[in-house]
């Protein structure tokens, strides 16, 4: 793939490290190739996005006189990667456009990326629940299905979405793995957010993946619990009073002026509400739930019951 120069928008970038001259561009060896931790792939929603932030990082390179080999030595990346974030193809994490900043004097540019950038590792349908995720000071989640995302071990990821129908390319799945990993960043934040998970018995169960993933969910799911911030409880399969028949739901407390959005999700239909009559009935019927799962130390003890018969 060439990457081209133009002397009327800025000097050339030097020919000798990992880059030659051909026809009037450039070429660098390994262009096809990238490191396996270079970042997800963009969907084709946030592809433009990606692609114009590569291109202003392709900017500030060369207006540095630097090569690819050299920023990617700086990074600790190749140059097929410095490639793949120029042209688009991976998205950088924030550690790196950061750190890019720096090294390519971008006097904060780059900076000013951050946010769209974080969000487009996600399906266009999440962004915005992505983006209040980070902002969050409380998050109450009620799941019928499947394990919460913020809860899933990645091999328990990779085996629903294996399972998705319409199939998956492998490429989407592994951009989708590690969106969501991405998510689970929200443990290690400070000051941490108030988080209640809510997990019908039958989810407990279902051997998605195979007994040894289900295993690893579940012991993952009892450390989790550990967290004093987190909060697990079981809806269990003989409570003959159950609010939450409707279906799972979210609803998020934003941290700067506390108002409060509904999530929900179905058959691949995504809604994100604000209006303050739907997330008040929203809130009440998860309190109800709330108060017919069973307690903290009694839903633990359930996980350890249904790990130990595995």
């Amino acid at each position: 793939m060439k990457e081209r120069t133009n002397s009327a928008t800025g000097p050339e970038v030097p020919r000798n490290n990992g880059e030659f001259e051909d026809g009037g561009g450039l070429l660098a060896f390994g262009d096809d190739l990238d490191d396996e931790e270079a970042g997800p792939q963009p969907d084709d929603a946030s592809k433009a996005l990606v692609v114009a932030f590569g291109q202003t990082m392709k900017t500030l390179r060369v207006r540095e006189r630097m090569d690819r080999e050299t920023l990617g030595r700086a990074l600790g990346y190749s140059a097929a990667t410095i490639a793949s974030y120029e042209q688009g193809r991976r998205i950088p994490s924030t550690k790196t456009i950061i750190k890019a900043d720096q090294v390519l004097n971008g006097d904060g540019l780059l900076l000013h990326w951050l946010d769209q950038m974080d969000q487009a590792q996600f399906p266009a349908t999440f962004q915005g629940m992505a983006a209040l995720e980070k902002k969050a000071i409380e998050l109450l989640m009620y799941d019928t299905l499947v394990f919460p995302g913020l809860l899933q071990t990645e091999e328990y990821m990779r085996a629903l979405f294996a399972m998705r129908r319409p199939l998956l390319d492998q490429d989407t799945v592994e951009q989708r793995v590690a969106a969501r990993l991405a998510r689970q960043e929200i443990f290690e934040r400070w000051p941490a957010p108030l988080m209640s998970f809510i997990i019908d018995e039958a989810i407990l169960r279902r051997p998605h993946g195979g007994k040894e993933v289900l295993r690893g969910q579940l012991e993952h799911l009892l450390l989790a619990g550990q967290r004093r911030n987190v909060e697990i409880q079981v809806m269990p399969l003989d409570r003959e009073e159950n609010a939450g028949v409707t279906g799972p739901f979210t609803i998020v407390t934003r941290r700067k002026d506390g108002k409060q959005f509904l999530y929900g999700e179905a058959s691949g239909v995504t809604s994100l509400q604000t209006d303050p009559e739907h997330v008040s009935l929203a809130h009440a019927r998860y309190g109800i739930i709330r108060s017919q799962a069973l307690p903290s130390r009694e839903s633990m003890q359930t996980i350890e019951g249904v790990l130990g018969s595995l």
